[in-house]
């Protein structure tokens, strides 16, 4: 069996050669954690889910290592902390926002039907790491330091824009660069900055301060996988600055030729058909989508949202949309229709994996599911896609369960508490909590970060 996938690197559709069969090494970059992940993040998550499912069947569960960081160090954090907690030491408040913020992500991913990666490095863990390789980036001349900060001197790397396949002057044109007097090009970025007293820093030759975002993706990829290996991934917004930029200080400070042999990128995510965005009142978390009615009226099953990403190819712009959801939902009612509460999975089919072999055909694989009669080959190849995970008898009680709630009901109960509340009269408010919980409704009441008001979020108890 020969897998094929498509190198952004060489915009060509290779065959998949790894360097070491019995240790084929994937990167994948991860969450920043001071938010809910939204969709838009579930995309990469389920894609590279599968591919990494695929490449265990192809060479063995025990050799194939998948990295998947934690970027837990960052602007956004620390002013997501210092607005969320104001009293407390700054410190403080970054722990208590990294720590929800990634149990958050973890309980979603789970959701999604995810497996967990082989490692899950945390950006704070590998500091030393980061800074040896910025020595060796200032020794070789591929760095400079200007008042407290280093960075990374593009000029001194010739075919630096390689990925992107972008000219310099292209990339400057069509990049939002941070200006500063102390650059020696527009385009030249930061390894290093400097920390306030206030901020979180580490010691380091040039002054306590904290790294910049790309240089952490490079030295926890080659502490847990080498200097080249074999697999990076990612949305294919990170093509360019981020990616371009660990390629750059990646081989510049090891020498090599290579970072990663081959890149994959999905496609970009757009809800109804725009970008995904607050300001346009369509930006969805995956929380969202699987707690709450924010979208379509109803919540929805991790199943759903997994099928519903994979119905178009990785590669191509994907509509996220409420007939999208409708239709995955149906053809996982049809699949688990067929099945039996004690069927086993087994190996999947040449039926299933053929497509997957072919840059990720996850369409054809589930045309394949759907002629399937035999219960056992269908659970044995949608688990190769992470679906059917459940008991039929599981699936069909979180159906009767979604039948059994009218979201409108939910809210005139919610409305009610809280005119209980501000009325003072809280036996009353617990009288209805506790009759939420009988629905099998569970809520919280949080403060709205960008109003700053009190509501309250509901949820069905999984």
């Amino acid at each position: 069996m020969t897998l094929t996938i498509y190198n952004t690197l060489t915009r060509s559709k290779e065959r998949f050669e790894p360097i070491d069969p019995k240790n084929v090494r994937m990167y994948v970059c991860g969450p920043t954690v001071y938010d809910f992940a939204h969709i838009g993040n579930a995309r990469p998550l389920i894609v590279f889910d599968v591919l990494f499912r695929l490449l265990r069947l192809l060479y063995g569960e025990r050799h194939v290592t998948y990295v998947r960081n934690i970027t837990d160090v960052d602007d956004k954090i620390n002013a997501r902390a210092a607005e969320e907690y104001p009293d407390l030491p700054l410190n403080e408040a970054i722990r208590e926002v990294t720590a929800r913020t990634e149990e958050q992500f973890h309980a979603d991913v789970a959701a999604l039907g995810c497996l967990e990666p082989t490692y899950e490095p945390r950006a704070t863990e590998h500091v030393p790491q980061m800074i040896a390789m910025i020595e060796r980036l200032v020794a070789s001349g591929h760095a400079y330091v200007a008042e407290g900060h280093v960075l990374f001197d593009v000029s001194s790397m010739p075919d630096y824009g390689r990925l992107s396949g972008r000219s310099l002057d292209e990339m400057i044109a069509g990049a939002r660069v941070e200006v500063a007097p102390y650059k020696k090009n527009p385009l030249d970025f930061v390894l290093w900055k400097p920390s306030t007293p206030e901020l979180p820093g580490w010691d380091s030759p040039w002054g306590r301060g904290r790294p910049g975002w790309h240089i952490e993706c490079s030295a926890m990829s080659a502490a847990l996988l080498g200097e080249v290996f074999d697999i990076h991934g990612g949305g294919v917004d990170l093509v360019f600055p981020h990616h371009e930029n660990e390629i750059a200080q990646s081989r510049c400070a090891h020498g090599t030729t290579q970072m990663a042999r081959y890149w994959m990128h999905n496609g970009y995510l757009q809800v109804e058909g725009e970008k995904m965005s607050k300001s346009l009142g369509n930006f969805v978390t995956i929380r969202e989508l699987l707690d709450t009615n924010r979208f379509g009226g109803r919540p929805w099953h991790g199943e759903v949202l997994r099928l519903a990403m994979l119905m178009t190819h990785y590669r191509q712009p994907l509509d996220f949309n409420l007939r999208r959801l409708q239709e995955a939902e149906q053809k996982l009612d049809g699949w688990y229709a067929r099945l039996a509460d004690g069927t086993v999975a087994g190996r999947p089919g040449d039926e299933v994996v053929d497509p997957l072999l072919d840059d990720l055909n996850c369409w054809e694989a589930m045309l394949a599911l759907d002629r399937m009669s035999d219960p056992a080959e269908l659970k044995s190849g949608a688990g190769l896609l992470g679906l059917l995970q459940l008991a039929p008898t599981e699936w069909r009680r979180w159906k009767e369960r979604l039948v059994a709630v009218e979201p409108a009901e939910i809210e005139a109960l919610i409305t009610a508490r809280a005119e209980a509340r501000r009325a003072r009269n809280f036996a009353e408010a617990d009288r209805i909590r506790d009759e939420l919980a009988g629905m099998g409704i569970q809520i919280r009441d949080v403060k709205d970060p960008e109003t700053g008001e009190q509501k309250t979020e509901w949820e069905i108890a999984r």
